[in-house]
């Protein structure tokens, strides 16, 4: 990370004002600040914020540039525990003359924050940033799984430029691939087309309406564990709860809910980046937006301070290990509970060495709802999904 500061303009100092010193407990007071002349220390950081005003590729939202700004200025005013890791912010990137040069840029700061484990957080700016963040683990060589909370897909097709609402099919379609699965929480179907959702389907992706999500929030966080990237759309927040977005509706999450899912992103010890994208000052309404992103990103926080780092290790011993066989012995899964926090995972089969690349995805999050499924003699989906896509 040699130069780093380079590549980004310092915080704007008139931010730093709304965070008075007889405060000194609020974050503001409390991070590496990027300022003129003093770059901050990474090393020991596991946070690293990082404000990108691009938007040049946005669909039906120009304004969302100015973003990252306008989240500091209320993220920086919440309240600093002692038991939050350090946290730098570099600044905003200094955006490219196209904004493929941007993606360059923000993919190379990215894969080097990763590699030295920690958590680069991007304060968009457009959703289409999210294709720079998978470049980053296609520098270092990591097959990857993304989950997109979203009201919809954004697929797009190859015949139309990349955008923030057509993205994933540049994704999907790079050479060598290292997308393991894309995930998506949230999609309001009346906003899907059903070609996308039998696209969706035939590619072994995982697909969650808005209604059933909500209807069990619960069974999303084995979703959520399972991502390297999370990527969040602001207009899959209802209108009422976050009206600073122009492709936002009156249906979507309400603002506990997305705190609560930036709550399970951040505790998830295979989490390694995650984005705030789509944000709209120029239509927020008494800055309510960007105040419940400024409350995302303390609860993502306060979800890393809660890593257990009980990721399963079959040479480790802090787990119960529970065998289920399945139609006569036909099929038997192993499952893993840990003793630590209680969490749920279960194990996939591998007897090619050939499936070697995808060893990170052996071991699948899942919940206790699974385990009933196995034990009641069927096979979960999600274990089924996800050996089907390690065969092909």
């Amino acid at each position: 990370m040699t130069n780093i500061e380079l590549f980004f303009y310092p915080v704007n100092t008139d931010i730093l004002n709304t965070c008075d010193d007889v405060f000194k407990h609020r974050i503001g007071n409390n991070i590496g600040l990027h300022t003129v002349g003093d770059f901050p220390d990474v090393s020991g950081a596991k946070i690293a914020f990082i404000g990108v005003e691009e938007d040049r590729n946005v669909y039906n939202n120009k304004g969302c540039s100015f973003a990252p700004d306008a989240v500091r200025r209320y993220f920086y005013q919440l309240y600093h525990r002692e038991t939050m890791p350090k946290m730098v912010d570099f600044g905003n990137l200094r955006i490219g003359k196209q904004p493929s040069d941007t993606y360059a840029a923000l993919s190379e700061i990215m894969a080097d924050l990763i590699a030295e484990d920690i958590i680069p957080v991007i304060i968009g700016g457009s959703q289409d940033l999210t294709y720079a963040n998978y470049l980053a683990y296609e520098k270092l060589n990591r097959v990857t799984n993304i989950v997109s909370i979203d009201p919809q897909f954004d697929i797009g097709r190859e015949d139309i430029p990349l955008l923030s609402n057509a993205y994933i099919n540049r994704i999907i379609l790079r050479q060598p691939n290292f997308l393991f699965n894309y995930s998506n929480i949230g999609y309001q179907t009346y906003f899907v087309d059903q070609a996308e959702i039998d696209l969706m389907h035939k590619l072994l992706f995982d697909t969650h309406r808005l209604g059933l999500a909500r209807m069990d929030l619960i069974e999303c966080e084995p979703i959520i564990r399972n991502a390297d990237i999370v990527s969040l759309d602001m207009a899959a927040v209802r209108f009422s709860d976050s009206p600073g977005c122009n492709n936002v509706s009156p249906n979507g999450f309400f603002g506990d809910e997305i705190c609560k899912m930036a709550q399970l992103a951040g505790a998830s010890d295979k989490l390694s980046s995650f984005g705030i994208y789509e944000y709209n000052p120029t239509c927020d309404i008494a800055n309510q937006s960007g105040m419940l992103i400024a409350e995302i990103l303390w609860y993502f926080i306060d979800g890393v301070t809660q890593r257990t780092h009980d990721l399963p290790n079959i040479m480790k011993n802090n787990f119960y290990k529970y065998f289920v066989s399945l139609h006569g012995d036909a099929y038997e899964i192993v499952f893993y509970k840990s003793k630590d926090s209680g969490l749920w995972w279960m194990e996939i089969p591998i007897e090619n060495a050939e499936h070697s690349r995808f060893s990170r995805h052996y071991i699948v999050p899942c919940s206790n709802k699974d385990y009933e499924i196995a034990c009641a003699n069927e096979i979960p989906e999600r274990w089924l999904q996800t050996y089907k896509k390690i065969k092909t």
